[in-house]
């Protein structure tokens, strides 16, 4: 029997409300799948700095009626472009509709996108689908559903749990419950890789829609995009940057530590190309992050029972290749369809982990070995960290595509096998 003071409800419950738990609901609604979301934080606020969404992320906000808004709020990537840390030009391939895909690739800053996201949740679900304030504390499952327990996030004060068919973890990379499920795995690694991301308000540069990349670990790697269409009225537009710099600072991580212009200064100071001065770029922004790139090693599986882990509760990876936000949407879409195929809650969950949890870990493992940006590594070692007279003496055109078409293949997201995706 179950307690009076429990709350009960019919549908799954989804543990946080980032992006993969946001997208998870919409898309559990989306099928006649009733559910509520639980999230941690007394309120939302607009929180970090820019991502990217690429074609195949992009193809599954499509199938939710999202892209319009979204657009509203993005710039549609054109091009991919890579440079030396001197500003040599390596490589250029196109991206989303103008590399022929049906589907754009987007920047977009995190706080726009994730507030599209609560927008249609609360206007499709209602004003009461996310219940703020709900620190996840542990989960208890039976043969007939789950109990999840909760704490005031702001006291620490124990709340009423709740009943549900089944736990969906979406709770982000310190997630309660995965740390439930594996006790033991201690933190995420650290591997000598810091990040400070920034926005800064600059002028336009190349086509006002190139994301690039440039430089490589060992000397400073930066990559940058835009987050605003075209130039303001002063000329400007909205800039985003994250600088990558070895080093054995492991941060707090908390993607809201405030960062320190100073200690990446040094690093870029001499970063002055031809249609970007990136060093005084950075000595101006608007906001300035620190987090340290840190992942975990996959997990051998996902789900028992009535209990699994979505987006950066399953698999946290290095953000490389734009890929953090895309696998968690994939996650939610993927489970979303097991649960309305697989009338049984417990089959659903070990559907989705069969169809996702390989997929997902061989991009984490990828992101540490062989990511797209491995152009600059390739180029850096070859070239000596030195000017070179043509890129064509170093590296051929056919092996630099060959890196970022084994990353998309990967990754799940180049253009034949989107194209031919159901």
């Amino acid at each position: 029997m179950i307690p009076s003071e429990i709350l009960s409800m019919d549908g799954p419950i989804v543990i946080g409300g980032g992006i993969a738990g946001l997208t998870l609901a919409l898309s559990l609604h989306d099928l006649g799948i009733a559910c509520r979301i639980f999230e941690s934080a007394p309120a939302f606020k607009r929180l970090g700095v820019g991502l990217n969404l690429l074609p195949h992320g992009v193809r599954e906000l499509s199938q939710l009626g999202l892209q319009p808004a979204l657009a509203r709020h993005a710039v549609e990537t054109r091009e991919m472009s890579f440079y030396t840390r001197y500003g040599q030009h390596i490589f250029t391939e196109p991206r989303g509709r103008f590399a022929g895909y049906e589907w754009p690739q987007f920047s977009i800053h995190r706080g726009d996108f994730h507030q599209v996201l609560v927008d249609a949740v609360r206007e499709r679900l209602g004003a009461d689908a996310i219940v703020m304030n709900r620190k996840c504390i542990g989960v208890e499952q039976d043969d007939a559903g789950v109990t999840v327990r909760f704490a005031d996030a702001t006291t620490g004060m124990t709340l009423p749990p709740v009943r549900g068919s089944a736990a969906l973890a979406c709770d982000g990379i310190h997630s309660a419950i995965r740390r439930q499920l594996f006790p033991d795995e201690g933190p995420p690694a650290y591997q000598g890789i810091n990040m400070w991301r920034g926005v800064s308000r600059w002028k336009p540069y190349l086509t006002g829609a190139t994301m690039v990349q440039a430089g490589w670990l060992d000397v400073g790697k930066m990559v940058i995009y835009p987050l605003s269409n075209g130039a303001d009225d002063d000329g400007l537009q909205t800039i985003n940057w994250v600088a990558e710099i070895q080093s054995p600072r492991n941060v707090m991580q908390d993607w809201n530590l405030e960062g320190n212009v100073a200690d990446i200064l040094p690093t870029f100071a001499d970063w002055n190309f031809p249609w970007l001065d990136v060093a005084s770029m950075i000595e101006k922004p608007e906001v300035l992050l620190e987090y340290p790139m840190v992942d975990r090693d996959p997990l051998p599986f996902w789900t028992a029972g009535r209990i699994t882990l979505l987006g950066d509760a399953a698999h946290p990876m290095y953000p490389r290749g734009g890929n953090g936000a895309g696998q968690g949407i994939l996650d939610a879409r993927a489970l979303a369809r097991c649960m309305k195929t697989q009338p049984d809650a417990a089959a659903a969950l070990k559907a989705y982990e069969a169809e996702r949890l390989d997929a997902a870990n061989r991009v984490v493992l990828t992101n540490r070995s062989a990511p797209p940006d491995a152009i600059l590594k390739v180029v850096h070692e070859r070239s000596g960290d030195r000017p070179f007279n043509h890129i064509d003496d170093l590296i051929s055109r056919d092996e630099l595509a060959a890196i970022t078409d084994g990353y998309k293949r990967v990754a799940g997201f180049d253009k034949a096998s989107l194209g031919a995706k159901p």
